[in-house]
């Protein structure tokens, strides 16, 4: 361990899973590193994930005024610098994280960054010569930076926070009935990682038809929750979450499921964070590019077929439109996710 090192910046700004996904290797750090002092730069949105992590301060990055373009980031820089700070870990490498490190570095801290692994990444979403095989994780990637840094992490056994006690709004939307809670949050940021409408609604009668189940749904924007609105139309034990409570009461929320289903998408990853169970289903992404979500097995990813569409996956993010491969994940059936959210 490096005894000249007493306080670390470590930056990440977005995007919501990619932040969560920060969350289990700090709280591993603070646990086994109970000396060293941490500062988490992030977006404010972001603040709540980070609560109860021992010696922790969460930095608010301010990208509209205070920290906005070059100069502002020599601002964060100069405000980062009034904390003595002995060491900057880059959990995001991109040109602003760069900018920052840069600065760390010429003033002489020691400084680490990520490797996205984007070879390899390339390597397993070509359509020709493509290599299938599990790369790196992303946590094991962000362990790696703090190990360059003198702080090997330890992974294996990890602690997660105890349930939340959930406020009396939230009781009053969800009521108090002691059934089981499963939260779906069926919506990703690109379409090839969304499971179809149809058979979304479909899953979600199957599972209302247990009155012993309370299905939670998450989203958020006018048009998702238009969307639940439709999905959770005239069934008692299903509500529609989004736009009713703010985002700290849905980690609460989130923290007392029994279940998670969820596209790759962030909600998968802020569930893993809270040691929820979390069920993912994969469309043009695959879990081998390093993103299953925290601690949870293989098996709990449901991925499309890819003997009937052979060059999936296709994408790392799911940005990538490949002809005829619109309909990929129709080949995850919907009996399979009853039955895996049942188990």
């Amino acid at each position: 361990m490096s005894k000249e090192i007493q306080h670390i910046a470590v930056m990440r700004l977005s995007a919501m899973g990619d932040v969560a996904m920060t969350v289990p290797v700090l709280r591993a750090f603070a646990k086994q590193y109970p000396e060293v002092k941490i500062t988490m730069v992030s977006r404010p949105f972001f603040k709540p994930f980070f609560e109860g992590i021992p010696n922790l301060s969460f930095f608010a990055f301010d990208e509209k005024q205070r920290h906005k373009g070059f100069f502002g980031l020599l601002q964060l820089f100069q405000d980062l610098k009034t904390l003595q700070i002995d060491a900057f870990a880059d959990l995001h490498n991109v040109l602003r994280s760069k900018v920052v490190r840069t600065l760390f570095a010429l003033s002489g801290k020691k400084i680490a960054s990520v490797d996205k692994g984007r070879e390899e990444k390339k390597a397993l979403t070509r359509s020709e010569n493509k290599i299938f095989k599990p790369l790196t994780t992303m946590f094991e990637r962000h362990a790696k930076v703090f190990e360059e840094l003198g702080f090997p992490v330890d992974l294996s056994n990890p602690e997660f926070p105890k349930k939340a006690i959930l406020d009396q709004e939230v009781i009053g939307i969800i009521g108090e009935n002691n059934q089981k809670l499963i939260g779906i949050a069926p919506f990703a940021q690109y379409d090839s990682k969304v499971y179809p409408q149809d058979l979304m609604q479909e899953v979600i009668n199957q599972l209302a038809e247990n009155k012993a189940q309370k299905i939670l749904l998450f989203g958020g924007g006018k048009k998702e929750i238009e969307i639940l609105n439709q999905l959770s139309a005239g069934k008692e034990n299903v509500i529609n979450m989004a736009g009713k409570i703010k985002f700290p009461q849905e980690l609460q929320l989130i923290s007392n499921l029994d279940v998670m289903l969820s596209m790759d998408s962030g909600n998968a990853h802020i569930a893993a964070m809270l040691g929820v169970k979390v069920i993912t289903l994969w469309g043009a992404t695959h879990p081998y590019a390093g993103f299953l979500p925290f601690n949870q097995p293989l098996e709990n990813a449901l991925v499309s077929d890819r003997n009937l569409y052979p060059k999936l996956p296709t994408s790392v993010y799911g940005n990538k439109i490949v002809e005829g491969y619109e309909d990929a994940m129709r080949t995850i059936p919907l009996e399979e996710i009853v039955l895996k959210i049942q188990s």
